[in-house]
Order: C-alpha cells, then structure tokens, then sequence
C-alpha cells in the first residue's frame, strides 16, 4: 500500500485542535475561565433556564462535573440557581447580567482570536476548509 499522506491527517488535525484549545484557553485567561465554564456560560446563557442535568448532557460531562462548573460560576455572580418551577426536586440555572457583559466580551475575544487565526488563509481556503471540517463531522 502506497502512503498517500491520509495518515497523517489525522495528525496535523490533532495539532489544529490542541493549538485551538490552547488560544481558547489563552482568550479566556482575561476572565479566570476555564473553557467548562465558558462553554456552560453560553449553554446558559442560551435559553431561558437550564437544569443541571440538560447543563451536563450539553457539556458532555457527569452531573457531578456539571455542579462544580456551575458553583464555580455562581460563586463570581455569572448565574444564578433557582427552584425549576415544574419540579420542586430539581435547580434551573439562568444567567446574569454580569454573565452576559462577560459572554458578550469573551465572544468578541474569541472572534477576534479567531480572525487572526483564520485570517492566515484565504478567504476561498476557509470556505474549503468549512466544507471538509462539516463533511468530517456530519
């Protein structure tokens, strides 16, 4: 079998991601986040309530991981945790203000982030380079 470079594709992804979660992790330093608390502040901040248990199945994490990610947040004023009105059992969380301002700012971080970093390639290049990322994906 003749080595048409494929093997190394998975590779050179590999590297893509570790240095995305790197800039990630590097556009979130501003704030003392860590990218589980970024992204469950947006799952949050995403709908108008969020019980832990839809928190942790979003994140792809256990229950467990999901209340410390979500008392890490609470504990700076990012959401809040209240009684879910249809069961008395269970916690939704909402977002705050404060939450949001700091959404807000992480995502212009990240777009900005995300511009020097895609702005390397062409705009034709990020446009096939979405095409193959999707076709790998779906």
């Amino acid at each position: 079998m003749t080595d048409d470079g494929t093997a190394a594709l998975g590779d050179l992804l590999m590297r893509a991601a570790r240095t995305l979660r790197r800039r990630f992790g590097a556009v979130l330093a501003p704030w003392d986040l860590s990218p589980h608390q970024a992204r469950a502040l947006r799952v949050v901040g995403s709908g108008d309530g969020v019980r832990l248990s839809e928190l942790a199945e979003a994140l792809r994490i256990a229950p467990r991981s999901a209340t410390e990610v979500a008392d890490g947040l609470q504990e700076r004023g990012l959401v809040a945790r209240a009684p879910d009105p249809t069961d008395r059992r269970a916690v939704v969380l909402t977002v705050t203000e404060a939450g949001r301002q700091v959404q807000r700012e992480v995502d212009d971080a990240r777009a900005a982030d995300a511009q020097e970093l895609f702005g390397r390639l062409s705009a034709t290049d990020r446009a096939e380079l979405a095409r193959i990322l999707r076709a790998l994906t779906d």
